[in-house]
């Protein structure tokens, strides 16, 4: 094969990373983006849109199964519903497919030189990408490493058969009678919540005390007693061992115990993707477990950038496709900088959670004298007309200037309203300034109006 020079060369074809080609291609530099994975990286393939899909489904099985049992407020019925998982399998695959197209279709429009392979540094500005035909040379003037991040695996539950990533979960064929969930994080509670809905057994092991633990109390509330009214079962500061023919084996409080699991579902953590591609031939400094990065996302060699999870937490698709979009427009000479104010985080449990910037606890923590206040779901006539009135929506602001720091929600639907709150934070917006804005009704967002108003002490509708 002819060695190929481009001015940008991005490893991993995850968010940050096509989002990075394709604005670089935008902006006129000649991209190459080198990936061994189908584009979209985990989130698009195997992570964030099939979970979702997979999730979505549940939902709506769910529904069917309630209204068959009469349990319903609205007078619906239904009889005997049942799910073809093949044909749900089916759409969540399709649905990923026509994505995958999709990033295609715009890198080549950006102009982008996308390759499948694996790629391995041979130094800072040349690495050998392993293709189907052989063996291609690439040599660059900057590279963009985007190589994301990868499921933890524990020493004595490894993935295989009965013990599967969240990737495996995604790839199941059947619903499984029962699965044990081994960490109580966001990835656990989404996919153990949805396959408790699809019908499975479901035993939750957390070693810690809570799960959520990223969370606050007032917010895992909710998520808690609607896993009770599924009949899920939470087990925290329980160990998992390894497997037996009963199932998982744990220690619960000193008592070893197995739990009944046809799957065992370990989502303990991610941890960086950063072996194999030859990074031991860089000086490159890290930060734990990350290659450390500067406010420009400059690692401590020149002309080598990295996005994304192997950057660092949150590792989150929209914080990588933010950083890939700021290096297309540094390398293309532009003057920017990470100062983002707050990064949106969404768990998809039922009901869903948001959190954007600081929560009354943090600003606390960091020193500042706040207010805070909450409306509830209960007092919103859009979550009544829906008959889920769990949740609320709380801000959080300093108490001298009103200065909006933080706003939280938890119920159904809320993972919509992250977006406005985002966008009030990044705008410096006061409490007066959410109070004074017009919120369509009946809809969800005006909690947030309310929340507002009722931290300002002039609440309306409580």
């Amino acid at each position: 094969m002819r060695d190929i020079s481009c001015k940008v060369l991005v490893i991993g074809a995850g968010p940050g990373g096509y989002v990075c080609a394709i604005r670089a291609g935008q902006l006129g530099l000649d991209t190459v983006i080198v990936d061994g994975a189908p584009l979209g990286g985990t989130c698009l393939n195997v992570g964030c849109i099939p979970s979702k899909a997979l999730i979505h489904a549940a939902d709506e099985f769910h529904r069917l199964e309630e209204a068959a049992a009469g349990s319903t407020p609205f007078g619906l019925s239904a009889s005997a519903p049942k799910i073809d998982f093949d044909k749900t399998i089916a759409w969540k695959d399709g649905i990923v497919e026509r994505l995958n197209m999709g990033v295609g279709g715009l890198l080549k429009k950006a102009g982008v030189k996308s390759i499948r392979g694996w790629a391995k540094f041979v130094d800072g500005k040349t690495v050998e990408v392993a293709t189907d035909t052989g063996t291609q040379t690439i040599r660059a003037e900057s590279v963009v490493i985007a190589t994301g991040s990868e499921p933890v695996e524990l020493p004595d539950l490894a993935f295989g058969d009965r013990v599967m990533s969240s990737t495996g979960a995604l790839a199941l064929n059947e619903v499984p009678g029962s699965v044990a969930v081994v960490g109580g994080g966001y990835i656990g509670l989404e996919l153990g919540t949805a396959f408790a809905k699809l019908g499975s057994r479901v035993t939750v092991v957390e070693a810690a005390d809570h799960v959520l633990p990223q969370y606050d109390a007032e917010l895992v509330r909710p998520v808690l007693a609607r896993l009770e009214e599924l009949g899920v079962t939470v087990l925290t500061g329980a160990k998992a061992g390894g497997v037996d023919k009963k199932g998982l084996k744990i220690d619960h409080g000193g008592e070893a115990k197995s739990v009944a699991a046809d799957k065992v579902l370990v989502t303990v953590g991610r941890r960086p993707k950063t072996e194999g591609y030859g990074l031991e031939e860089l000086d490159l400094d890290r930060s734990g477990r990350f290659i450390r990065i500067d406010d420009r996302c400059r690692t401590s060699m020149r002309g080598v950038y990295a996005i994304g999870d192997v950057s660092g937490e949150p590792m989150l698709a929209h914080r990588a496709m933010a950083q890939g979009e700021m290096v297309a427009e540094i390398l293309a000479g532009e003057r920017r900088s990470w100062d983002k104010v707050a990064i949106p985080a969404i768990c998809f449990t039922d009901p869903e959670i948001v959190t954007v910037g600081l929560s009354p606890a943090d600003a606390e923590a960091e020193g500042h004298k706040a207010i805070s206040k909450l409306f509830p779901f209960q007092a919103n006539g859009r979550a009544m007309t829906t008959a889920r009135e769990d949740g609320f929506v709380r801000v959080v602001a300093r108490a001298d200037n009103h200065l909006l720091l933080g706003v939280q929600a938890v119920g159904a639907h809320v993972s919509e309203l992250a977006a406005g709150f985002a966008l009030a934070l990044e705008m410096g917006a006061r409490l007066e300034d959410v109070a004074g804005t017009i919120h369509a009704h009946p809809t969800h967002g005006e909690a947030f109006h309310e929340a507002a108003l009722r931290t300002l002490g002039h609440a309306l509708h409580i």
